[in-house]
């Protein structure tokens, strides 16, 4: 007899239970919502033409039948009342922020508005009296007196100068140019006797419009964005300073104390864009508009989760949607596969995009750009004695003088190396335009050999204060990093980091609490990472058996000297601690090999698919000088190598807009948008429904 009348459960036989859950479409909210906005729009479209041809007269015409299965952006532009080709994109807005530029629009316009990604705010003082070191930063004696101009940036900078110098006269005299003896002489002599031409302001008819600001502290504006930021006078009454609130591709925490202070910097300059570019002022209006936001090939979970907050929550916006760089760039030059060469201001990015998807493991970011190259003009120039000797890159005339003066000079091609007279204008505010006469010689391409040299530039602040408020995104459930990361990235990042110290001790000099009692294993040394494409060089005509398959989770056999089951790879505690720098040619050829994973057909596709974009890449003569570079690297694949330009006469700056503004009107990516609905119920949990690669 039973004790209790508790009905009894029998076990589950394990070997025939089943579960439905998540594994149909309308258990998951996102797609749930798609098929019953559909079934909504399909019964709404019924009704209309049941009602239209009860009510149609006898002798008309039938109503055409109404496609029953319509997208989300046609309906959308059906309820606005808009038609044709003006409803393709014209309530859709692609942004697309830099480090240095904010590139928007409408996805209906041929081009971009580029607006300076820069806010100015009242402050006690402004960037350069803050600083006190001027930029490029000169030695000076224990008085405070400064160095000579040849020693004023150290024994490093000099004796790498000095070689590049020599290496360019090699150079010159093997491709048969006239190289005279003396012309560094005839440099340093000319600058150092040329005064300055005072030109008065009346005189001067290509005079500076600057922003005026008023003197009364309760008419001055609390702040200013854009191009009117950097026309503000530096010693205005009252001071304002500029916040740049993204820095080689990450957030700028150096100059900022709070973390909100930074994502409010960030809204503000693209809400004022919107107002002033777009002509949208009233943000009531937003909430018709839908926005596309291009963000980088190498993202960090903490950038698009807030961008993806800042657009729907503060913005309003109906829906967004997101693209990464790399893969917009094939959208906007037409191309369905490419290595994709992305130089920008402060960083580079490099990834190969294959059939409409960006290849995890060959995506590249490499810490410098177009800025590196102007800092590193200037100090060539200043060390052969340049007549504007104050000249700070801290200051904004100086900033954009700069600018201006590599834009004007800067090539790479041999030819038009040679002592020849230039001049500029210095025009600062509340001063008489000054007229100076100086002579260049081979400053003008030394400086863009930077990018296949990365150590002439000056790599040591841009990790300061890196992680101080914005942590690393991790795992809910073990704690780990889960920011995207690549096999690229990580041979990038072990070729640059220094060699760990013995027994496994950490950087800080500790041994984790081993006291040594634990046998370290022998760390082989870091491989070549063109060691497997010179043996895929010598093996691709000779070499029978298939490619290797494309899933990264299938094992692959170790290389010539390589230890079975070692890793290339730094700690991802120790990644924040070491800047990814590279030469870019061989940033290139690390990229395509994790791209292509030793399948000698997609290597060849690669190769002959480079296309560089950016404004760094505007330089005169640079894809024909890293066309030679890599084939002097990779002479097997000569025949292959080809840098390519984005075709339709596009500027190379805006290819990767243009790409967002074509993605944006595309009648397939329904399925990307993210509602307001979906983001309030799920959070940043619908990225991973709604993004077009793995989040």
């Amino acid at each position: 007899m039973d004790l209790t009348t508790w009905p009894l459960v029998n076990m589950i036989n394990q070997k025939n239970y089943y579960t439905e859950y998540l594994k149909r479409d309308d258990q998951i909210l996102p797609l749930r919502l798609q098929q019953e906005e559909r079934h909504n729009r399909m019964t709404t479209n019924a009704k209309d033409r049941d009602r239209a041809l009860a009510q149609a007269k006898p002798g008309e015409a039938p109503m055409p039948d109404i496609e029953m299965d319509l997208d989300d952006d046609v309906a959308i532009d059906e309820a606005a009342g808009l038609m044709g080709q003006d409803a393709l994109g014209s309530k859709v807005i692609v942004l697309h922020p830099g480090s240095q530029n904010l590139r928007i629009g409408l996805a209906s316009d041929a081009l971009p508005k580029t607006v300076p990604m820069v806010i100015a705010r009242r402050c006690q003082l402004n960037e350069s009296e803050e600083e006190g070191e001027p930029k490029p930063k000169r030695l000076k004696l224990d008085d405070g007196t400064a160095l000579e101009p040849e020693k004023m940036f150290g024994e490093g900078f000099a004796s790498q100068y000095a070689t590049m110098c020599s290496e360019l006269k090699v150079h010159m005299r093997s491709h048969k140019r006239r190289v005279l003896p003396n012309s560094k002489e005839l440099i340093v002599n000319y600058n150092k006797r040329t005064p300055p031409e005072t030109i008065s302001e009346h005189n001067d008819p290509l005079r500076i419009d600057w922003t005026e600001i008023p003197r009364d502290l309760q008419q001055a504006p609390a702040f200013i964005t854009g191009k009117d930021a950097l026309r503000i006078p530096d010693f205005s009454v009252p001071r304002y300073k500029l916040f740049w609130p993204l820095r080689h591709g990450w957030y700028n925490e150096h100059d900022y104390d709070q973390k909100r202070a930074l994502y409010d910097d960030i809204a503000t300059i693209i809400e004022e864009a919107i107002k002033t570019q777009l002509n949208i002022p009233r943000k009531k209006e937003w909430a018709q508009y839908s926005c596309v936001l291009v963000v980088p090939d190498l993202y960090e979970r903490h950038y698009v989760t807030h961008f993806l907050d800042m657009l729907l929550r503060d913005f309003g916006f109906g829906r967004v949607c997101f693209i990464q760089e790399s893969l917009a760039a094939t959208f906007g030059a037409g191309y369905t596969s490419a290595c994709v060469v992305d130089l920008g201001a402060q960083k580079t990015s490099i990834c190969c995009v294959e059939e409409g998807m960006c290849l995890e493991n060959s995506r590249i970011n490499l810490k410098y750009g177009g800025a590196d190259v102007t800092e590193t003009f200037i100090k060539m120039m200043l060390y052969d004695h340049f007549p504007y000797a104050e000249i700070n890159l801290n200051r904004r005339y100086d900033y954009l003088l700069a600018e201006e003066i590599k834009i004007k000079f800067c090539t790479l091609n041999e030819g038009d190396v040679s002592p020849q007279p230039a001049d500029f204008h210095l025009r600062a505010s509340g001063q008489d335009t000054r007229k100076y006469m100086f002579k260049i010689y081979d400053e003008i391409l030394l400086a863009p050999q930077g990018y296949f040299q990365p150590s002439i530039f000056d790599n040591s602040l841009k990790l300061r204060d890196r992680r101080k408020l914005v942590d690393r995104s991790r795992d809910l459930y073990d704690g780990s990093p889960n920011d995207p990361v690549s096999t690229a990235q990580s041979a990038i990042i072990a070729m640059t980091a220094p060699p760990l110290p013995p027994n496994n001790q950490a950087f800080n000099g500790q041994n984790d609490g081993l006291d040594g009692a634990a046998v370290s294993t022998p760390l082989r040394q870091l491989p070549n990472p063109l060691q497997r494409f010179s043996e895929q060089e010598r093996n691709s005509h000779s070499a029978i058996g298939s490619p290797a398959p494309d899933d990264d989770d299938t094992p692959m056999p170790p290389a010539d000297g390589e230890v079975i089951g070692a890793k290339n790879e730094l700690d991802p505690s120790l990644r924040d601690d070491v800047l990814p720098i590279a030469a870019l040619d061989v940033a290139i050829l690390t990229s395509i090999i994790h791209g292509a994973r030793n399948d000698d057909r997609k290597t060849r596709d690669f190769l002959g698919g480079i296309m560089v974009i950016g404004g760094g890449a505007q330089i005169p003569g640079f894809y024909s000088y890293l066309e030679e570079r890599l084939k002097e690297s990779r002479p097997g694949f000569a025949k292959d190598i080809m840098i390519g330009t984005p075709p339709r006469e596009l500027d190379p700056q805006g290819v990767v807009w243009k790409g967002g503004s074509v993605f944006g009107k595309l009648r397939g990516t329904n399925d990307s948008w993210i509602s307001r609905l979906e983001h309030d119920r799920l959070g940043a949990r619908v990225l991973a429904y709604k993004l077009m690669w793995a989040w």
